[in-house]
């Protein structure tokens, strides 16, 4: 396995457990060898590779910190270091496990029935079954509250009507998520494939997130029966919410890995290409980008330490992990800008990951809570004051 010591400038690797070191360490290897060498291809084609879905539940990692069902219960430091690998990868890979994991089999554990946690969340940790989160609307993203999708009463069934957008895993997922306004106000579901009135459409022309699939879900008078709402969800769009905070902290994670593949090609890169007689990692303008890109990892791995042992302890409060999206997010997209500029023409080309990377953190810079909603959500939490309107 290759070194990562150059990547750990503050040894933050002797804070982990043996446990912990260990998940990373399996995840690490399964990326370089199972997705390293054919991410390039799936990311030309626009490709999400189905085929590691089963090894993702294979290795446990499809909501490994959720505890029972067919889950194993890891910590939430060893979490965050799967993200970690998994964007390292791609940040498409993370996005199919967090959504697995953060955004269906996390709101079936704790707003579903024992009934509906039987059914699916042990096929969802295998990979045997897929999952989406139906959230946002085309007209309705940062502001949630003003969905437009409704669910009616009918017997003992809801008759549910709208559309979500952007949702991540939808043409492929087995179950979808969806949030839809009610007499009793905003409730989860669980839509399975198949059911009458309820169609997926693959989004197509991005050019972020390629190897991902990213879908439009369409209901039309599709009938849901009772039995298939999520019960605990009485708390409407806050429990939504709550779902994106478990997806929000492993984006934070994430990030980091994502950054830290930049830098590390662009270091060995920069070593290597030699201008005006010697390499340009002698150069200053050159250092100055690789000591910040370095800067910028070690200040977001002690943030994500510091944040899953707070989660750990459940002593987390949602702005914490607004703050640590927000940033790693940001620093992130700048390291992979710069890691572009050293690499020069070389840092377009997919021969190198940094412009894959840089493409996909304009999505993760986005999704989960724009930049500037993190933002406001931290704003108003230390002044008191909203800025939402």
């Amino acid at each position: 396995m290759e070194s990562f010591v150059g990547l750990d400038y503050y040894r933050v690797n002797e804070l982990y457990s043996n446990e912990e070191r260990l998940i990373r360490d399996t995840v690490r290897d399964f990326v370089d060898a199972e997705v390293l060498p054919i991410i390039e291809t799936h990311h030309r084609q626009g490709t999400f590779p189905v085929g590691v879905i089963p090894r993702l539940g294979e290795l446990g990692v499809l909501g490994a910190n959720l505890q029972g069902y067919g889950c194993p219960g890891i910590s939430e430091v060893a979490y965050g270091l799967i993200m970690q690998e998994l964007e390292r990868g791609d940040s498409g890979l993370r996005s199919f496990a967090a959504v697995q994991g953060a955004l269906v089999m996390y709101p079936i554990y704790a707003f579903g029935t024992e009934a509906q946690k039987k059914e699916w969340l042990p096929r969802l940790a295998k990979g045997e079954k897929v999952g989406c989160f139906g959230l946002t609307e085309p007209d309705h993203g940062s502001d949630p509250e003003s969905m437009v999708t409704k669910a009616i009463r009918r017997g003992d069934d809801y008759i549910l009507n709208g559309s979500k957008l952007w949702i991540t895993n939808g043409t492929i997922a087995d179950v979808a998520v969806v949030w839809a306004r009610t007499d009793e106000g905003i409730r989860g579901f669980l839509v399975e494939k198949g059911t009458p009135g309820f169609t997926a459409r693959e989004i197509h022309g991005k050019f972020s997130l390629r190897a991902s699939v990213t879908s439009e879900l369409i209901f039309q008078d599709c009938r849901v029966p009772k039995k298939n709402l999520l019960s605990g969800t009485e708390q409407g769009v806050k429990a939504a919410l709550m779902c994106l905070s478990q997806a929000r902290y492993g984006i934070a994670w994430g990030a980091v890995g994502a950054a830290i593949a930049c830098y590390d090609v662009a270091l060995k890169y920069a070593k290597a290409r030699v201008q005006f007689g010697r390499p340009i990692a002698g150069f200053q303008l050159v250092q100055q980008k690789l000591v910040y890109m370095l800067t910028e990892i070690t200040k977001a791995q002690l943030l994500c330490l510091r944040l899953g042992q707070l989660k750990q302890a459940k002593q987390i409060h949602h702005t914490q992990i607004s703050l640590a999206k927000m940033n790693n997010v940001e620093k992130a997209r700048e390291i992979a800008r710069q890691a572009r500029e050293i690499l020069g023409a070389a840092g377009i080309v997919d021969e190198y990951p940094v412009i894959r990377h840089m493409l996909n953190l304009e999505t993760v810079y986005t999704y989960e809570g724009t930049h500037e909603i993190h933002t406001l959500i931290l704003g108003r939490d230390i002044t008191g004051l909203s800025a939402f309107a």
